[in-house]
C-alpha cells in the first residue's frame, strides 16, 4: 500500500493545479456558473493540502524514501504553492467588510444609466468608510467639458467597456471584466462643475455577483484616480 504514496501524492498535486487553473476560465469562457467555479476553486484548497499531507507521509517513510525523494518533494512543492492561491484569497477577503459597491460620494452616488442597481445605503457607506478612508472625489483644474473627455479617455485606457456616455448630462457608464473569473463589474462616472470653474469627477464601481469584492472596486477607482492625475 505504501508503494502507492508517491504517485498519489503526485496524482493529488496535478489535479490540484488542474482545478485551480480551471476555476477561474471555466466562469470566465462560460464553461459553468460562477458559484461552481468558486467550489472548484474551494475545493483546490483541499486537494492540495491532501497532496502536501500525502508527500509528506512519503517522505517520512524510510521505505518510500528510498525509492526516490524526487516525486514526493516535486508533490509537496506543488502542493503547497496552490495552496497559498486560495489562502492569499481568504486572507484578502477577511482584511475588507463585504460590501461590493464602492463610491466616492456616499451620500449621492453617480447613478447608472442602463444598469439597475440600486445604492445599498447607510450601511455600505459606514464600512466603506471605515475601510477605505481614502476614497474620495477628484477634483480638476479643467471645465466639465475638458474633464469629461479626460474621464473618457481614462476609462477607455483601463480597458474598461464604455457602454454609455453623455456629455451634456456629465454622465458615462463602463463595464469592467476581472481578469480571473471574468466577473462583470458596473461602473458609473459622474462629472460636475466646481464653484471656482473647474470640475469634480465621482466615481461608482460595484460588482454584479457576490455580498464581497474583495477589495476590487477600491483598487479600481485607486487606479482610475491615478489615471486622472
Amino acid at each position: 500500500m505504501i508503494v502507492w504514496l508517491r504517485p498519489l501524492a503526485m496524482l493529488l498535486a496535478l489535479a490540484a493545479l488542474l482545478m485551480l487553473a480551471l476555476s477561474g476560465p471555466g466562469v470566465r469562457f462560460d464553461v459553468w456558473s460562477y458559484r461552481t467555479g468558486l467550489t472548484v476553486f474551494r475545493w483546490t484548497a483541499y486537494v492540495a493540502i491532501a497532496a502536501a499531507l500525502v508527500a509528506a507521509i512519503a517522505l517520512a517513510i524510510p521505505k518510500v524514501r528510498a525509492r526516490g525523494l524526487v516525486l514526493p518533494m516535486v508533490a509537496l512543492l506543488v502542493g503547497l504553492a496552490v495552496l497559498y492561491v486560495p489562502l492569499r484569497f481568504l486572507q484578502s477577503a477577511r482584511a475588507v467588510p463585504p460590501i461590493n459597491d464602492i463610491t466616492t460620494d456616499t451620500d449621492n452616488p453617480p447613478r447608472y444609466m442602463t444598469a439597475a442597481r440600486a445604492y445599498p445605503g447607510a450601511e455600505f457607506a459606514r464600512q466603506q468608510r471605515a475601510a477605505y478612508p481614502d476614497i474620495a472625489p477628484m477634483l480638476l483644474a479643467v471645465p466639465p467639458r475638458d474633464a469629461f473627455a479626460k474621464a473618457v479617455a481614462a476609462a477607455e485606457a483601463m480597458g474598461w467597456e464604455v457602454v454609455g456616455r453623455d456629455a451634456a448630462a456629465g454622465t458615462i457608464e463602463a463595464v469592467d471584466t476581472t481578469k480571473w473569473f471574468g466577473f462583470k463589474d458596473d461602473i458609473a462616472v459622474r462629472v460636475t462643475p466646481t464653484l471656482e470653474g473647474g470640475s469634480r469627477i465621482d466615481i461608482r464601481s460595484k460588482s454584479r455577483v457576490g455580498r464581497s469584492d474583495i477589495g476590487t472596486n477600491a483598487r479600481r477607482i485607486r487606479a482610475y484616480a491615478e489615471r486622472l492625475k
